[in-house]
């Protein structure tokens, strides 16, 4: 699901567009799954998921970037200038 890079973390996410609501809705099939409101059109929806994350790991917006899966619901999502330790601490508070 995680995987430590050089300045960062890369992740495995699963975007579900179209939701009523946008906000991270905890573990799916070994993925982090991300619901945003936004249609999959034009990439609004891979800056909503990147907003949607940086929210989430309280970092900037310029720091989460869609790697791979730009058009798919399965993608890489790297975010820059974060820790395993961080990132694993805000997952968990998911699951309490």
């Amino acid at each position: 699901m995680l995987k430590e890079i050089p300045n960062g973390i890369l992740l495995d996410v699963l975007a579900s567009p179209g939701a009523s609501v946008s906000k991270v809705r905890g573990i799916h099939a070994g993925a982090l799954k991300v619901a945003v409101r936004s249609a999959p059109e034009k990439g609004k929806a891979n800056a909503e998921l990147e907003a949607v994350l940086a929210e989430f790991f309280n970092v900037s917006k310029k720091q989460v970037s869609v790697v791979s899966g730009e058009t798919s619901r399965n993608k890489k999502v790297q975010v820059l200038w974060i820790s395993r330790v961080m990132v694993e601490s805000a997952i968990q508070k998911l699951e309490e």
